[in-house]
Parts: structure tokens; C-alpha cells; sequence
């Protein structure tokens, strides 16, 4: 009997990988793997909103809101280096500077503080000093906004002819184009009203900190008006509290730490539904053109139906196997070359999955869910005597997986365990995706061994009840399928 199953077996290996669509499909997560990395760097917009400010008032608003979006963008530069400094324990290299402390909302001195050391490449260079070998370099994000002088199409126009003029730039070419265009009236602030001008919807942050910027300028003039000196007015505006901010370290926050660790077995769960899908339509599609070609019949005389099942079972369980360990080796190969915040990554995502009881768990879940669906395309194939009559059957298949596997993902990376993850867990037709998809969230020894034990007897129960239909339907065959037949078939026994 093994023979013949190792036969069947082999045969169907040989027949799926002559398809050219599993060559294609195996290259496809490779392929994208690689150029993953330059298409994100190509398609990555790093130019910075050029604005131009208009200010006839004199030019205090316009020096007040370039101050405005350069404090924001060191203040954000500073944050993105705590937190690197943080997450590779670089204090050592400046423990007085502003950009080793971590437990504060940075004020206007922390930045002119930062400015006055010489700012980033200051700093870099003693992060250089400290950083270990294989520790990834500080890379700046790009600011967001880039302030441009006035253009001469500008000058001189107001109204209709100011709106006109900002359009025509708007719509040219021209690599130094303004994209926003904010005007300051000559009697600002007696007539508050600010013009604002831009090519697209403006981002509701600019328009926030525009407002505010222009709203404490305002207020600071109003205040100098009524006899109180410059300096006091602004003292007075830039009066705000000192904000201590506690965080947990890069990677450490709840559903941060969550996110990272769910990664491996999300991404397992993923797969083994990908690999189910293509490997069960190659099988599918292989029992259907046996059919067809009446190989069948020469087959059945040689060996036993259930040999048969059961060797097309190993054989597709052979052939997702050897594309998961192709596509993790891909993965790991890529994951392992790559710097940076993916690198760090890495560890903490494989901690759920390093431990040899977990290894063993996700064998066992993983192999009991590739029989256990496997079984069903199986069974499909055996059932009809085309393609098209094929998919008649395949589709409702696919959607009662598919659907409650995409929204049990889902609550999985919105960390709830609620009463769906919990009915999906024992299911045992969803079993092998839930608990894969739960390691990382953390699962009970109970819950792993209960589940276990139901799917063994699930599958056990499946491939009796599929070997009569299997059996069946391959003695029936040019018999029209119907639901008395389909039941008749369930029940058959073994002649």
C-alpha cells in the first residue's frame, strides 16, 4: 500500500511541477522581495512642500512662520534621534545633550540648545564616537516644508491678478514651483485676513500651525499696541508648561511589542492560506484532466482509490512544503541583509516562534491544515468532469475559508481575543490559521493540546467520510452530481 501511495505521490509532484504557473508563482515572492527595497526608495517622496510667503505687512509674519516650521522640523529630528539613541543605548555618547534625554516634549531652548552644538552632524559625529559595529547610521527624515522667495509673477499683484498669477505657477513645470502660497495683506493686523493659496488640498497640519503661528504674532502686536514692550509680548505667547513625557523604549509599548511579535505568525497563517489556495487549484486541476483524459480508469486498475487520495494528499502536502521552505529562505535570506529598523526587528518577532514546543506546535498545525483543506480540493476533483463545472464548487469552498481567516487576521492585529477568535480557534476548519495566527499574542498549553487533539480527530473523521465520497465519485463516473447521489456517495461503504 505505501508504494503505491509513494507512487501516486511522485507522480503528482512531477505533474505540478511541470506547470508553468508553479514556477511563476514561486518566483514571485523572491522577485518581490528583491525589488521591494528600490521600488519603496523610487517610489519614496522625500522632497519637501515648497511654500512661498507673500508678506506686505513689513515681513515679521513671514520670518515668524519660517521660525515656526524649522523649530517643528528639529523638534521632530530630535525626537527621531532620542529614540535612536535610545534603542541602541547611545547616551554615553553626549549625556548632557538634549537629543540623550527621553522624557520630554522638546521646548524651544532644548532646540536652540541643539542648534547652538552644531545640530545633527554634531551630534552624528559623537553617536560615531560610541556606535558599535553592525549598529545602522542615524538617517534624518527630509523636512517638510521648503520656504521659497517670492517669485516675480507675484510682485505687485493683488485680487483676481494675485490669484491668477499663484494658478499660473501652480501650473507649470518648473522644478522650484511654489506647491502653497500663503499672502499677507499690507494693513495686517488691522485686517487680519490671510490668503492661502495652494495647488492641492492642504495638509491640515500646515493650515493648523499657520494659524497658530500667525494667531500668536497677532496677539504679540495687539499686546505691544496697548503699551506692553515687544519682548514681554512674546515672553507672555511663548509662555507654555514643561511637558514630561515617559515612554517605553523603541519596540517595548503594548501594541507596539504586540505588532512585532505577531509578525512571524501572522505571516505564517498567511502563507499556509496562500500555499493551500495554489497548491489545492494545481490538484484540482490535475484530478480534473485525469478525468478527462480517462486515466482514471487505468489507475483504479492498478491500485485502490483510497492509495490514490492519499498519495495526491502527500504530493500536494510535498509540493506546498517546498514552496513555504523556498519562500522563508527568500524571506529570511532578504530580513536577515536588510538594516535598520527591520533588522532590529527580527530577534523580537522570532521570540514567539524560538521556543522547540512552539516549533513543534506549528509543524503539527501547519501539516494537519494542509491535509485537512487539501482533502476538500481532493474530493472536488474526484466529484466532477470539468473545469468549469469545478469552479461551481470551489468558489463557495474558498469564501467560507477565506472570509472568516481575513477577519480573524484583522482582529489579531487589533490585539482583541474576542468571542470570534475564540469560535475560530475550535473550529477545526479554521483551527490551523487561528492558532497560528495567536502565537504571537500568546496561547494557553490547554488551548494548543485541545485544539490539537480536535483536529486530529476532524481530519480523521474527514478522510473517512471524503475516501467514501472519493471512492464513490470515481465509480460514478459521467454520472450527473446531485444532492441524493452526494449523500448516497457519504455513505457508500467499502466494497
Amino acid at each position: 500500500m505505501m508504494n503505491n501511495i509513494l507512487l501516486v505521490a511522485r507522480r503528482e509532484i512531477r505533474q505540478i511541477l511541470a506547470m508553468k504557473s508553479f514556477w511563476l508563482t514561486l518566483l514571485i515572492l523572491p522577485v518581490a522581495l528583491a525589488l521591494g527595497p528600490i521600488l519603496g526608495e523610487s517610489l519614496d517622496d522625500n522632497e519637501p512642500t515648497r511654500v512661498v510667503v507673500v508678506d506686505r505687512s513689513g515681513g515679521a509674519a513671514a520670518a515668524a512662520l519660517e521660525a515656526r516650521f524649522a523649530e517643528d522640523d528639529d523638534r521632530d529630528v530630535l525626537r527621531s534621534l532620542s529614540r535612536y539613541v535610545q534603542r541602541y543605548e547611545l547616551e554615553s555618547a553626549d549625556p548632557a545633550a538634549p537629543w540623550t534625554q527621553h522624557d520630554r516634549w522638546y521646548t524651544a531652548a532644548d532646540i536652540d540648545a541643539f542648534r547652538a552644538s552644531g545640530g545633527v552632524e554634531a551630534a552624528l559625529k559623537s553617536i560615531d564616537a560610541v556606535r558599535p559595529e553592525g549598529v545602522s547610521e542615524f538617517e534624518p527624515d527630509a523636512r517638510e516644508y521648503a520656504f521659497l522667495p517670492v517669485p516675480d509673477e507675484l510682485i505687485g499683484q493683488d485680487g483676481e491678478a494675485f490669484a491668477d498669477a499663484a494658478q499660473t505657477l501652480f501650473d507649470s513645470d518648473a522644478e522650484d514651483a511654489p506647491e502653497v502660497i500663503v499672502r499677507v495683506g499690507e494693513n495686517y493686523p488691522a485686517d487680519p485676513r490671510i490668503g492661502l493659496y495652494s495647488a492641492n488640498q492642504p495638509r491640515s497640519s500646515f493650515v493648523t500651525a499657520l494659524q497658530e503661528t500667525l494667531t500668536g504674532d497677532l496677539r504679540t502686536r495687539l499686546l505691544a499696541e496697548r503699551g506692553i514692550s515687544g519682548a514681554e509680548a512674546a515672553a507672555i505667547q511663548a509662555a507654555a508648561p514643561a511637558i514630561e513625557v515617559t515612554t517605553p523604549p523603541p519596540g517595548d509599548g503594548a501594541r507596539e511589542a504586540l505588532l512585532v511579535r505577531s509578525i512571524v505568525p501572522l505571516a505564517l497563517a498567511y502563507i499556509l492560506m496562500m500555499s493551500l489556495m495554489l497548491s489545492g487549484s494545481w490538484m484540482l486541476q490535475g484530478s480534473v484532466e485525469e478525468r478527462s483524459n480517462k486515466l482514471l480508469e487505468s489507475l483504479l486498475a492498478c491500485i485502490r482509490p483510497e492509495e490514490l487520495m492519499y498519495g495526491k494528499l502527500l504530493g500536494g502536502l510535498s509540493v506546498g512544503l517546498l514552496m513555504i521552505a523556498v519562500w522563508a529562505g527568500c524571506a529570511g535570506i532578504a530580513a536577515y541583509a536588510t538594516q535598520g529598523v527591520i533588522a532590529d526587528m527580527i530577534r523580537p518577532a522570532l521570540e514567539p516562534v524560538s521556543s522547540p514546543g512552539i516549533i513543534l506546535a506549528i509543524l503539527y498545525f501547519f501539516i494537519a491544515g494542509y491535509i485537512l483543506i487539501s482533502a476538500i480540493f481532493v474530493a472536488i476533483g474526484a466529484m466532477v468532469d470539468s473545469m468549469s463545472e469545478a469552479q461551481g464548487y470551489l468558489m463557495p469552498v474558498l469564501l467560507a475559508i477565506l472570509l472568516p481567516i481575513t477577519f480573524l487576521l484583522q482582529a489579531i492585529l487589533a490585539g482583541k481575543e474576542g468571542l470570534l477568535v475564540q469560535v475560530l480557534t475550535w473550529v477545526p476548519l479554521w483551527t490551523p490559521f487561528a492558532v497560528l495566527a495567536r502565537l504571537g499574542m500568546g496561547i494557553e498549553t490547554w488551548v494548543l493540546v485541545g485544539t490539537g487533539i480536535l483536529l486530529a480527530a476532524a481530519i480523521a473523521l474527514e478522510l473517512v467520510f471524503l475516501g467514501r465520497l472519493f471512492r464513490a465519485s470515481l465509480l460514478a463516473s459521467g454520472q450527473k452530481l446531485s444532492i441524493k447521489r452526494l449523500i448516497e456517495r457519504f455513505s457508500a461503504q467499502k466494497q
